[in-house]
């Protein structure tokens, strides 16, 4: 069994702005998790096959993954996430602007833990945090 306390985050973000939101509400509520941040799906899958040669993003992981990107969007990526026979049990968290019924019936059609929209975790993403936290203190990773 992994230690949980181990886990990384793999964030796919386009917005710097929302992706430093994100590590500062880690480290705000004390969680000392590193977070490797991908600025599109295609760099993510590169990542996350341990093929980017500056990121690299051990197991135990957990996605946070934006829907509106370039290149390759959100769920875009998550079609070529489930298609990877590495990669497709991997633990996917949509956190995105979007509260599209149709963006939200796509994710979770793609096999996704949870779907946030950003609006609605809290100032400064402070209720990310605290699933994050809940997260890796009660779940067993293989």
């Amino acid at each position: 069994m992994t230690d949980p306390s181990q886990m990384t985050i793999v964030l796919v973000e386009d917005d710097d702005v929302a992706a430093e939101s994100v590590v500062r509400s880690l480290t705000r509520a004390g969680l000392a998790i590193p977070v490797i941040w991908a600025e599109d799906g295609e760099i993510a899958l590169q990542v996350l096959r341990g093929l980017d040669p500056k990121r690299q993003a051990p197991r135990p992981r957990v996605v946070l993954l934006d829907l509106n990107m370039p290149r390759m969007n959100g769920l875009e990526f998550l079609q070529h996430l489930r298609a990877d026979p590495d990669l497709h049990d991997e633990v996917v968290f949509v956190l995105t602007t979007s509260d599209s019924e149709t963006d939200r019936e796509r994710a979770y059609h793609a096999n996704v833990a949870g779907y946030m929209v950003k609006s609605m975790v809290g100032p400064q993403f402070s209720k990310l945090a605290q699933l994050v936290q809940c997260y890796r203190s009660t779940m067993l990773f293989p």
